[in-house]
């Protein structure tokens, strides 16, 4: 599988999931976003690197969702589900390459 696949759905579970939260003011519904984008990157990662590759880059992930919470603090909202979307595209391009 191409690394591009699990890198966008990363990306977009990150993004997409804060916008749902926002936009409905349900945090729940970004929460089913967060998750979607989690286990579709998850299957693509696991594909390419393998299970604990996948493993330790889903961990990237959610740790990024939840530094989000402290980061908006300092830099704004966007800003920081921007910063942690960046760190986890650049972790997925780096280490969730197909295994030659």
């Amino acid at each position: 599988m191409n690394v591009l696949i699990p890198t966008i759905a990363a990306a977009a579970g990150l993004t997409v999931g804060y916008k749902v939260a926002r936009l409905t003011e349900v945090r729940a519904l970004g929460g089913v976003a967060l998750a979607a984008g989690g286990v579709a990157a998850f299957k693509g990662w696991q594909e390419n690197a393998g299970t604990g590759t996948a493993a330790a880059l889903t961990a990237v992930y959610l740790g990024g969702f939840g530094y989000s919470h402290a980061l908006h603090k300092k830099i704004g909202p966007w800003p920081a589900v921007c910063a942690v979307t960046g760190a986890t595209v650049l972790a997925s391009l780096a280490f969730g390459r197909e295994k030659k």
